[in-house]
């Protein structure tokens, strides 16, 4: 009998996971990761993470297996947390979640789990795995789950081989109303509790008043840069080769404080990222105010008028060879190849047409449409039909 330890979250969708496991025959164990306990950054008195443990340990006696609780919090702090602060203050925008899963439910968490002797691990995502023959080894592919509403491969687009080989995803099949069906029928008490938003690690905590907390406030000036000036209106130039222009569409526009006037001030460009639009507090504009892009060196926000603004938009990014992922390692692309993908920018984007391009120093992603609030720091995941097979760290 295959042993399963399953990450119960204290969620509706791992609850269900596990008692799919069960109905299929594998000796299931619950093990909710404690991943914080710092509780001097937690905005409420609530203790989120004891409530999940207590629904979590009430999920798996109702079903009959065993429950334990690992505390995580260390190698949270230093994998996900620290790297983060690391990011925002070079000024890019980190995404915990994909993170959460690479660094640690789909290593230390699995590490644990191999070493009490599971063939498996199990969690409650979105998202399925298949198995192909080539050349007559087996690879593992991960596919979007069945919900295209709530599909969550993108979060797992770091994994590997090695990680998808020892994974399960029991509820990647089902739609979330099916899910919540389960757990009513079941009676858990995980069937009608909301989906954790935040953190995926501290609960009720916004990222900005968590930011707040380690970075310290600088006061700087908010820049309002017009559609009008030149350089989002310069014709294009010719170019020698497909990498130059790749490189003219990808590029990252410099701008200073007197490409547009002062409109107001704020506490710090780090806790700004591309694209935003609320916390900015300058009114008397047409259209509301966006960041366009952040210089976290001089602490400027630069902004632009309406979510058309020219600032906001981009045909293609570049990943470095170092931030380059394939989870599909015998698909990668060799220098000077292209391929045709669907690709997306971030969670809840719909797939967008594709073209990679390999070159020496990486990997460029051109999209047939611009696309808005192309964020340095976020991942971009591209898929041939429903298989995520590749992503990386936009740079």
């Amino acid at each position: 009998m295959k042993r399963v330890i399953i990450g119960l979250s204290g969620g509706v969708d791992s609850s269900v996971a596990a008692y799919l496991l069960k109905q299929q025959g594998y000796e299931v164990i619950g093990l909710f990761m404690k991943n914080w306990h710092d509780d001097s950054v937690t905005i409420s008195n609530e203790c989120p993470w004891l409530d999940d443990s207590n629904d979590a340990m009430l999920v798996a006696e109702k079903l009959g297996i065993p429950f334990q609780t690992v505390d995580l919090s260390e190698q949270y702090k230093e994998r996900i947390v620290d790297y983060m602060f690391k990011e925002y203050e070079k000024g890019r925008t980190p995404n915990p979640d994909v993170l959460c899963n690479r660094e640690i439910k789909f290593d230390v968490f699995m590490k644990i789990a191999l070493e009490l002797g599971a063939d498996y691990v199990a969690t409650g995502h979105y998202c399925r795995k298949r198995t192909i023959k080539k050349d007559g080894k087996e690879i593992y592919q991960l596919l979007s789950g069945v919900d295209g509403n709530k599909d969550q491969s993108y979060f797992l687009c770091q994994l590997s081989q090695e990680q998808l080989a020892k994974s399960l995803f029991p509820i990647g099949e089902l739609t979330k109303p099916e899910v919540r069906d389960i757990a009513t029928e079941l009676d858990l008490v995980t069937a009608n509790k909301k989906d954790s938003q935040g953190l995926c690690f501290i609960g009720k905590v916004k990222l900005p008043d968590f930011l707040q907390q380690q970075l310290k406030p600088k006061e700087g000036v908010i820049v309002e840069v017009s559609k009008e000036q030149k350089f989002f209106n310069e014709s294009i130039p010719k170019f020698q080769s497909e990498e130059d222009k790749l490189k003219y569409l990808s590029r990252k526009i410099n701008y200073k404080i007197d490409d547009g006037k002062i409109v107001g001030k704020h506490q710090g460009a780090h806790y700004f990222t591309k694209g935003q639009r609320k916390g900015l507090a300058v009114g008397g504009t047409i259209e509301p105010l966006f960041v366009i892009d952040t210089d976290v060196n001089e602490n400027v926000i630069f902004t632009g008028q309406g979510k058309e603004h020219p600032g906001l938009y981009k045909k293609a990014l570049f990943v470095t060879n170092e931030e380059l992922h394939w989870i599909r390692e015998d698909l990668a692309l060799n220098v000077d190849e292209t391929m045709q993908v669907n690709a997306r920018i971030r969670y809840r984007q719909s797939l967008q047409k594709a073209t990679l391009h390999k070159v020496d120093s990486g990997l460029y992603v051109e999209f047939e449409a611009l696309q808005s609030a192309i964020t340095e720091g976020q991942f971009v995941a591209w898929y041939l039909n429903d298989e995520l097979i590749g992503s990386g760290v936009i740079s």
